[in-house]
């Protein structure tokens, strides 16, 4: 559907019977937000400088991460809420299974109170190996996402919740301070089942990297459409590693390293519509670990791959990712300058 037909008549038509449909209002055109990663080993401290930074450079989003071992997500949330003025901050991702739902709404609804309308929640799986360390892996992940994103939506809306499911029970709770802009949940999730899922219950979709442009089609597909069901277009974000330089070489080095796990079983659903997505596969199987895998990576892959390459590179890739449907493309600067990658992109991409 295109930016055209989104915004077609929106008067009220007549069905047969002579009876009026209510007006419905168009859908507004998809947004084209950049936004930044916080890399989850940045140094203590250079946090605070970084994300400071990142909105003084106009990145219209800042994102968190939560892995397991490093910094907890909650925590920088508000670390960098308050240390900035008006930059969009998500959390990308918690894993449901690691937080009773109620708590994790108290937590989040604090967050939207004190700073609202500047808060995006993700929440997902996690990684399944990180998740069984902790012995917090379910029997069954999609019943768990699905019925802890309903909960927490609720909640977060400040209604009442009484829910007896598999995984998720709550005897008449309700948030005592509710914010008045209730944060929107997305589900950082991959496979075909967990998408339904965040089409169904979620206010969107968080894609992991790589997120070509084939990736955030396929994704907006398995929603069930840019357009819920309540007529409310639905966020993409897609994160993507990068680096730009003059020359692309330099830049395809630099990324490289960041790549060298997208051979694996669990990145298949963001290669499989790549037209080297078996080039791929075989790439995998003959480099014999990761990091062999990145270092082999052709170059001409990482158009799809990466945001790499020169100035007008990264701005297509930007571009393309916005084309096919994301609402928001968000940067992991890698290299060892990270700070210095962030202002290269803001001057290529103007923001």
């Amino acid at each position: 559907m295109t930016d055209t037909d989104e915004a077609s008549d929106a008067r009220a038509t007549t069905v047969p019977g002579g009876s009026a449909r209510p007006a419905v209002p168009p859908v507004p055109a998809a947004p084209r937000r950049v936004g930044a990663m916080l890399p989850r080993d940045l140094p203590v401290a250079q946090v605070l400088p970084f994300v400071r930074r990142a909105e003084e450079l106009g990145f219209e989003e800042l994102w968190v991460v939560e892995d397991l071992g490093f910094r907890g997500g909650i925590a920088q949330a508000g670390a960098v809420l308050a240390a900035t003025e008006r930059i969009t901050v998500g959390l990308g991702i918690l894993p449901t299974g690691a937080r009773n739902v109620a708590f994790a709404a108290m937590e989040l609804a604090t967050l939207a109170h004190l700073f609202p309308g500047r808060l995006v929640t993700g929440i997902g799986h996690g990684m399944p190996g990180w998740m069984r360390d902790v012995d917090a892996w379910p029997a069954s992940p999609v019943t768990l996402l699905t019925e802890y994103t309903t909960a927490l939506r609720a909640l977060l809306r400040g209604e009442r919740v009484a829910t007896q499911g598999r995984y998720v029970t709550l005897h008449d709770v309700q948030i005592g301070e509710v914010p008045d802009v209730a944060p929107p949940v997305v589900l950082g999730v991959r496979g075909p089942r967990s998408m339904a899922v965040a089409g169904r219950v979620a206010d969107g979709v968080l894609l992991a990297e790589p997120s070509p442009p084939s990736y955030v089609a396929a994704a907006i597909e398995q929603l069930g459409g840019p357009v819920g069901a309540d007529g409310v277009r639905r966020e993409v974000m897609a994160y993507d590693v990068a680096a730009v330089a003059d020359e692309p070489e330099a830049a395809y080095a630099v990324v490289r390293p960041a790549l060298a796990w997208i051979g694996e079983p669990d990145w298949t659903p963001h290669v499989a519509r790549l037209p080297f997505a078996a080039e791929l596969a075989a790439l995998r199987e003959r480099a014999g670990s990761p990091q062999a895998f990145g270092a082999a990576l052709p170059s001409e892959w990482l158009a799809d791959l990466a945001l790499a390459g020169t100035p007008d590179q990264v701005r297509a890739g930007v571009a393309a990712r916005h084309d096919a449907g994301a609402t928001s493309v968000v940067l992991t600067p890698v290299g060892e300058d990270r700070l210095g990658a962030l202002e290269t992109f803001a001057r290529v991409l103007g923001t």
